[in-house]
């Protein structure tokens, strides 16, 4: 396999003198040069992706380097600024629900065992039991549960916070962390699957406090998970593709606006958590504030971007979601 030569490394003038050259607007070189330095050329270019002209005939849809007439640096700075704040909703939001997942776990499973988190006998047998996969005639078999992986992602957690004081007394005194202490340690991640790994009584349990089911609060989890690894890093949200996909129509039946989310776009996700929000702490006023974010949504002039990519539905504008 042949690969094209790296591309090479510009200075910040010539970045900018690229980015005109392919008929990007530039107001104030200063002002661009200061974003250039502080952002990043390659950063930026995710949200200058969609001001760019689509090449026809193409599936999937291709863009080529030239910008869509009147395409100004200052809007994609607008959309850059936006998404920075739709980030900080979303760790806010994922905050107060990692938080309430881990509590509801810790308790749900320290009724059983101090250490149910790493016993077998108090988890779902099809957590910790390896399944015999088919190759042609032969039965194979896994050599770890699902458990067994979780547990040395867990070992790898603790070796991490050892040298926390909580963690250090736990395991200088017993040993081991019980559950409501382990599960502090936990990322969404690990707290994801270990919910999945519950017996299903206890799943049942944890999902009816979120008016779901076990089935749609696993997958809740792990599209929310998604998420906060894409605010974790940073990464672009208002467009993005949700790989780990909820079904949002099954999750509210009764509702006919959340019947015309798209699963594949963030905002269905959104409408999540507030769903959450609103269960784990009523007064708040996120939603209230999100609603006025989007509202200020930087629509160009050239339109090229709308919320509509970001998946909100124009009906629901007028509505109570």
């Amino acid at each position: 396999m042949s690969f094209q030569s790296s591309k090479i490394w510009l200075d910040f003038k010539n970045q900018l003198a690229l980015l005109k050259s392919r008929g990007l607007i530039i107001d104030d070189e200063k002002i661009a040069i200061h974003h250039l330095q502080n952002i990043g050329y390659y950063r930026l270019a995710g949200y200058t992706y969609s001001f760019r002209q689509i090449i026809p005939n193409n599936t999937p849809v291709k863009r080529s380097h030239t910008f869509v007439k009147d395409s100004y640096l200052k809007d994609i700075i607008n959309l850059y600024q936006f998404d920075k704040q739709l980030r900080l909703f979303a760790f806010e939001a994922i905050e107060q629900i990692e938080m309430s997942i881990r509590t509801n776990i810790a308790y749900t499973l320290g009724k059983r065992h101090p250490n149910a988190h790493e016993l077998s006998e108090h988890l779902d047998a099809n957590f910790c039991n390896r399944f015999g996969k088919k190759q042609g005639k032969k039965d194979l078999y896994s050599q770890k549960s699902d458990h067994h992986i979780w547990l040395e992602k867990y070992d790898s957690l603790v070796n991490r916070a050892k040298k926390q004081d909580f963690v250090r007394h736990n395991l200088e005194t017993y040993g081991c962390l019980p559950i409501w202490v382990a599960c502090e340690i936990l990322d969404f991640g690990a707290l994801s699957r270990l919910y999945s790994g519950l017996k299903y009584q206890d799943r049942q349990s944890i999902a009816q406090k979120y008016r779901t089911t076990p089935e749609l609060l696993s997958q809740w989890l792990r599209s929310l998970n998604f998420i906060r690894n894409v605010v974790a890093h940073h990464g672009r949200l208002w467009n993005i593709n949700i790989v780990d996909r909820s079904n949002l129509s099954a999750s509210f039946p009764n509702n006919a606006l959340a019947q015309q989310l798209d699963n594949q776009k963030p905002f269905a996700y959104f409408y999540l958590m507030a769903h959450l929000v609103e269960i784990i702490s009523p007064q708040s006023d996120w939603k209230i504030r999100l609603i006025e974010l989007l509202k200020k949504f930087p629509t160009p002039k050239n339109n090229v971007v709308t919320l509509q990519d970001f998946g909100y539905l124009i009906s629901i504008q007028n509505h109570h979601w």
